[in-house]
């Protein structure tokens, strides 16, 4: 364990010592975010990042640990095993050399080399390969054997090379140079093939003639032209220059000169066309499509944490509007509680284009249900939708209209999840209803649907869609524990992913809630199945509004209630008197409540839930508006500057809403007058920006846009 330790600290530049207790606290059950919210002190303070980044690569490192294990029993097993040959795997710290030196020892399928050995030619490539004195070709007469079919001395060398090819293809110091080397110098080469047509792979036409050197090539690239091979639209190949290859191992074997350095010269290019570079062609393509699938992992991550952690109007009475132009409008009013109040339908658009019964359905809802905001869909229809609102619909009150995102709003309304919750309402209820409550809180109705359905990823169906949902898992995980969940109030979907709790735990709490309303965090523990262990990992981040514990509305855990009365004590005031009261806190010194099992950390934490008990790290909602003259992508100019909304993120740019169906495109070039590597560094999902529009592609639907010289 402790070399593991010493790994994952060279890796992660973290302390060992921290490693160690963040590895014996996962070891003991804790989730990630009990162990950075609420064992600070044990940790170091480490971030959930840093946690999340010590369990993969621990894991990472098992995997690679199970397979020198694996690898040392099947040489032993073969009695092959040596002192030095143990201590050199040992030694190995990669999965790519522990295979290397295992290449010799696998067991193979009939080969051109075991041929040649089966023929009794080994000592003649081990004659040729040590390079000493005499003439290989006479030497190679003393293997002619017709029972063997080798006719000649021709024969016998043909057969030495071959073994001698399998040799150099597993010399663990020419595969390590040539890997280096292919990496460095290898070339990849993408081709349009015989399906292809521009009606069916418009979208590859960049990749139909295209070269970039692999070191080069970026995640984004590599998935798209990988998509076009697989779906059979390009023909991909790598090409390295043979010859300056072969120069880069022939120092390995070649000593001296003459016929057998010549010979060895042949096994070498052999062995470097047929054997070494395809194989670790393999391995580069592997590589590649890992490191590709990480990034765009990480992209996703990173665009759905800002989504979910996307600020809401909260507890407010909505009217959402799921725009269309032939099926109409489906309207639902929802109360505070994202409840359903009513639901009917509108046809402001051709072909009916009812305006007038529309707005005035729309006055009556408003009124009678005391509606304080409008979610509109951005589907099909909703630009035109939130025009008609907004120009059409005179309201008796202050009312905010906002454009809602409705990806994945289809998924969830088709789930097993909203029959369940809707049970006698059809599809177009249930996603009207899911626009509305997405205006409420986002988080809380997103975590209803499959992250991947949510429409902010970069290649999501061609990346491992085990980590990518392992992945996108921990950031809905991460979302909801820091933002918290009101345990009378969360849906089942909303609770399932609170710290220790899981899909079964999190229906026992809404069922035993059916019969009466929790009072306390304490209450949780009469919950079946609710045992001390997820207790401990939950309580902090489960709220209770309203209850008989005031510090149970709070991030202050049930554990560290003693620290609130010793403060307090310390003051001369109920513990009570300490919620939201500045002037008192501000007397506390934060290093007087310290102890063994309660680190600074701990203590400064408490006191900031003390000042703002259940404070949502999210946000206000800010509205926005879209320029009124676009509707159409023709309506859009080279030129002009308009309002725009970030949707997503890539690692080449980002694409903006700017009120039509078709999103523009800021290159990751047009972001800044300064260099950008990663257009992380400048926006983030749902910004609201002005955009210089550079360039209108309506044939191809595509609109590039520009942040620079943006007046």
């Amino acid at each position: 364990m402790e070399k593991l330790v010493s790994h994952i600290s060279g890796l992660t530049q973290i302390n060992e010592r921290n490693i160690q207790r963040v590895l014996e606290l996962l070891d003991e059950g804790a989730t990630i975010p009990f162990i950075a919210r609420y064992r600070k002190g044990k940790t170091g303070n480490l971030d959930e990042q840093q946690v999340v980044s010590i369990r993969d690569t621990y894991h990472q490192l098992i995997k690679r640990e199970d397979r020198r294990e694996s690898i040392l029993r099947s040489i032993d097993e073969q009695g092959k095993l040596t002192p030095e040959l143990e201590k050199q795997i040992n030694n190995i710290q990669t999965l790519n050399e522990l295979e290397d030196l295992y290449l010799p020892f696998k067991k193979k399928r009939k080969t051109r080399a075991s041929k040649a050995i089966e023929q009794g030619l080994e000592p003649l490539a081990g004659y040729i390969m040590n390079q000493a004195d005499g003439d290989p070709y006479k030497k190679a007469l003393m293997f002619v054997d017709e029972s063997k079919d080798i006719h000649n001395a021709d024969d016998a060398i043909g057969g030495a090379l071959d073994i001698m090819a399998a040799w150099i293809n597993e010399r663990l110091q020419a595969r390590n140079r040539m890997r280096k080397f292919v990496w460095e110098n290898s070339v990849l080469f993408s081709q349009k093939s015989k399906e292809y047509t521009e009606e069916k792979a418009h979208k590859y036409k960049t990749y139909a003639d295209y070269r970039e050197y692999v070191k080069k090539i970026p995640s984004h690239r590599y998935l798209a032209i990988t998509r076009g091979e697989k779906e059979g639209y390009l023909n991909v190949r790598f090409e390295v220059d043979n010859n300056l290859a072969a120069k880069r191992i022939e120092p390995l074997f070649v000593k001296t000169s003459g016929k057998k350095a010549e010979l060895i010269r042949t096994a070498l290019m052999d062995s470097l066309k047929r054997l070494m570079l395809p194989s670790l062609e393999t391995e580069i393509r592997s590589e590649l499509k890992q490191r590709s699938d990480k990034k765009a992992i990480e992209i996703f991550q990173s665009n759905l944490y800002q989504l979910l952690m996307s600020p809401g109007m909260g507890e407010k009475r909505v009217l959402a509007i799921d725009p269309g132009f032939k099926s109409g409008c489906k309207i639902v009013c929802l109360d505070e509680s994202g409840n359903l109040l009513d639901n009917d339908t509108i046809y402001p658009h051709p072909p009916q284009k009812d305006t007038v019964q529309a707005a005035k359905k729309l006055r009556s809802l408003t009124d009678a249900y005391k509606i304080d905001a409008i979610a509109i869909g951005n589907g099909t229809a909703g630009r035109e939708t939130e025009v008609f609102v907004q120009s059409k619909v005179k309201f008796n009150k202050d009312i905010v209209a906002a454009m809602v995102d409705e990806s994945g709003a289809s998924v969830y309304s088709a789930s097993k999840v909203a029959r369940e919750e809707f049970p006698e309402y059809d599809v177009t209820v249930r996603g009207a209803v899911s626009i509305g409550r997405r205006l409420m809180d986002p988080l809380a109705e997103l975590v209803k649907i499959d992250p991947k359905s949510i429409g902010v990823g970069q290649y999501q169906h061609d990346v491992d869609q085990k980590d990518l949902a392992k992945s996108l898992e921990d950031i809905v995980i991460q979302c909801v524990n820091r933002v918290g969940v009101d345990v009378n109030t969360a849906s089942k979907e909303l609770l399932t992913y609170v710290s220790g709790i899981g899909p079964g735990l999190a229906q026992n709490i809404v069922d035993y809630r059916k019969n009466t309303a929790f009072v306390s965090r304490d209450e949780l523990k009469k919950v079946p199945k609710l045992g001390p262990k997820a207790f401990e990992q939950a309580a902090g981040f489960l709220r209770i509004k309203n209850g008989k514990q005031p510090l149970d509305e709070s991030a202050v855990h049930p554990e560290s209630y003693y620290i609130v009365r010793k403060i307090a004590k310390s003051l001369g005031v109920k513990p009570e008197k300490l919620i939201r009261n500045s002037e008192l806190l501000q007397q506390i010194n934060p290093k007087d409540f310290v102890e063994a099992d309660v680190g600074l950390p701990t203590v400064q934490d408490i006191l900031k839930e003390l000042e703002k008990p259940g404070r949502d790290p999210r946000e206000n909602l800010k509205t926005f508006e879209f320029d009124r003259s676009l509707r159409t992508i023709e309506d859009v100019k080279p030129g002009m500057v308009v309002p725009g909304q970030v949707n997503n993120i890539t690692a080449f740019g980002c694409f903006v809403d700017i009120g039509i169906k078709e999103n523009g495109l800021i290159h990751v070039s047009e972001l800044a007058d300064r260099f950008i590597s990663d257009p992380a560094e400048v926006v983030v999902l749902h910004q609201q920006l002005r955009v210089k529009v550079i360039s209108v592609d309506t044939e191809r639907k595509r609109i590039q846009l520009s942040l620079k010289q943006v007046e």
